[in-house]
């Protein structure tokens, strides 16, 4: 396990510099349980969210990647982490005994305007994929997201092969099919719309040779960079 104060100069570069030249690992907080992430990182400071110990679909453990680390005002170690909950790009303090450390070397840049999205290794552009981004009227969100879990779907079955929600949701559908407005990266099975294209409801469409690759190589945990 790497130092706190160490582990923090992983996610300290946001934005489009980020994007371009993406820290070769990241910091993960992989829940025990359910946690209340806090405003400031002090047991009495406001509640910003429940944080769930398990992912919705798959069961898996939740995992958060970590922004910052402070010690609380009566000692103790706390750490600032992603959520995965609305509004977009939430963060909030968790106590560092909330969860076990570990960390990703993989990351995912989506550049929506280009409809490309670069997977990168240990800070190194592995592969290039065309995809489908949100159209005009649902678009995309844009900011640093994170893979909450993975979903592999049956032969056949629309978006598959494997499905990847993010802790992105849609700055304009509040619920779609019957969910809470979840964006996801997906395959394209039973989609007729070309990869390239703007066309989705917000999703993140690849081809399921694309989709296939990714969801055997990253983790629940693993940032998502959505770029102009």
């Amino acid at each position: 396990m790497r130092p706190l104060v160490l582990a923090v100069t992983v996610l300290l570069a946001t934005g489009a510099a980020a994007a371009a030249r993406p820290p070769a690992l990241q910091q993960v907080l992989v829940l025990r349980g359910r946690v209340a992430a806090r405003a400031a990182p002090d047991a009495r400071a406001r509640e910003v969210a429940l944080v769930a110990a398990r992912a919705p679909l798959t069961s898996t453990a939740m995992v958060l990647p970590v922004v910052d680390s402070a010690s609380g005002p009566n000692g103790g170690s706390w750490l600032r982490v992603r959520l995965p909950t609305r509004p977009n790009g939430g963060t909030g303090w968790v106590p560092a005994s909330a969860g076990l450390l570990r960390t990703t070397a993989w990351r995912i840049v989506v550049h929506r305007g280009a409809r490309r999205a670069d997977v990168f290794f240990e800070a190194k552009r592995r592969v290039s994929f065309r995809v489908v981004v949100g159209k005009p009227s649902t678009p995309t969100p844009l900011g640093s997201f994170f893979v909450v879990e993975k979903v592999r779907l049956a032969p056949g079955v629309t978006e598959g092969p494997w499905a990847l929600p993010i802790s992105a949701y849609s700055n304009v559908l509040q619920t779609y099919a019957g969910g809470r407005g979840e964006v996801g990266l997906h395959g394209t099975v039973g989609l007729d719309e070309p990869l390239g294209s703007a066309s989705s409801h917000g999703c993140i469409r690849f081809a399921p040779g694309a989709i296939s690759w990714i969801a055997a190589r990253v983790a629940p945990g693993t940032p998502v960079i959505v770029t102009r």
